[in-house]
């Protein structure tokens, strides 16, 4: 059975990577549905390019080595989006440090590094221990309640 990345945030840090996987899985001439992969990455104009081609469903700008913009975008995907995992290139997060590595481990529980061959790609659970904190898209700590708002 083929793994499903249906509501997946995939990390862009290798664009090439990200458009080939978005492409094996989403390329509107073949597809029967439309694309529901959510990207996050720093290089918009690629990001753009990837949604104009109907490769991905929606984009968010994120510099994954500070802090509040991974707050920002893990608040963004927790209102707008019902994201089910978060996917890593292998090589990507293999190269991370390890400040990178627990701000990828806190994005969401479910994680899975993806390689490429010649012709698929495959998926592996990442075996890192995930961190529930303010970086993470699928807990309400991601949300801002409106009562907090209202004490400011």
């Amino acid at each position: 059975m083929a793994f499903k990345i249906n509501n997946f945030l995939l990390i862009d840090v290798d664009n090439d990577f990200s458009r080939a996987l978005a492409g094996h899985y989403f390329d509107s001439a073949l597809a029967d549905t439309p694309s529901t992969l959510v990207i996050a990455g720093s290089n918009m104009r690629q990001l753009v390019k990837m949604m104009f081609d109907e490769l991905i469903k929606d984009y968010c700008y994120c510099d994954f080595e500070n802090e509040i913009s991974v707050s920002e975008l893990a608040s963004y995907l927790h209102e707008h989006h019902n994201i089910q995992g978060v996917l890593f290139n292998r090589t990507d997060y293999l190269l991370a440090d390890e400040k990178q590595r627990f701000i990828y481990n806190s994005l969401h529980k479910n994680r899975f590094l993806v390689s490429q061959n010649e012709s698929d790609f495959t998926f592996s659970p990442l075996a890192d221990p995930a961190h529930s904190n303010h970086l993470s898209c699928q807990t309400d700590i991601a949300q801002t309640p409106l009562s907090l708002i209202e004490f400011n």
